[in-house]
């Protein structure tokens, strides 16, 4: 499995993994993350439902958009077989580098306000959403640098391609120039 693909069926999955008892039992999320025990109110159980139907859909569109799901009901199409590539010309899915972009800046926001949770002492599921989340980070962050049409990381040598010869010596562009 490509790593481009690994990355969105797992920010889906991670959505929909959270979305499911924020729909399901509002009631049991609330008294976990609350710091007293008490019944919870209408606007809290909305609000919860609401958040949970609202990761649903961008777990759908985020894989709808990337062309992780095809939108044709053909699979004999050749632009199918060869897979979903983040060409920005791929008819299958032109959207794909700007929804990595957009899932891999909510899963940091999320990663970032877990953590200041956790750290005022808030408890143990803020810390595992953190690290998760965090998780999807590091592998968005490794699809939007090597496996995007765009990126600007050589996967041979691991070097900048937008290196210049300023103030440093750039000795990958030396090399090519010899063998010219």
């Amino acid at each position: 499995m490509d790593v481009y693909y690994f990355y969105n069926y797992l920010s889906s999955g991670w959505m929909v993994l959270q979305a499911i008892p924020l729909l399901t039992t509002p009631t049991i999320i609330i008294t976990l993350l609350s710091p007293s025990v008490r019944e919870i109110t209408q606007l809290e159980s909305y609000l919860s439902r609401s958040l949970s139907l609202t990761l649903l859909l961008l777990s759908l569109l985020t894989l709808l958009l990337t062309g992780s799901l095809p939108l044709t009901t053909s699979l004999a199409q050749p632009s199918l077989a060869s897979g979903v590539s983040t060409d920005p010309t791929d008819p299958t899915a032109p959207y794909a580098v700007p929804t990595l972009t957009l899932t891999l800046v909510y899963h940091g926001a999320v990663a970032f306000y877990c953590w200041s949770q956790y750290t005022k002492g808030l408890g143990m599921p803020y810390f595992l959403a953190a690290c998760v989340s965090a998780l999807l980070v590091a592998v968005g962050g490794w699809c939007l640098l090597f496996a995007t049409g765009d990126g600007r990381i050589n996967r041979k040598t691991g070097a900048d391609k937008r290196m210049s010869g300023y103030p440093l010596k750039n000795k990958e562009a030396e090399k090519r120039k010899a063998k010219i």
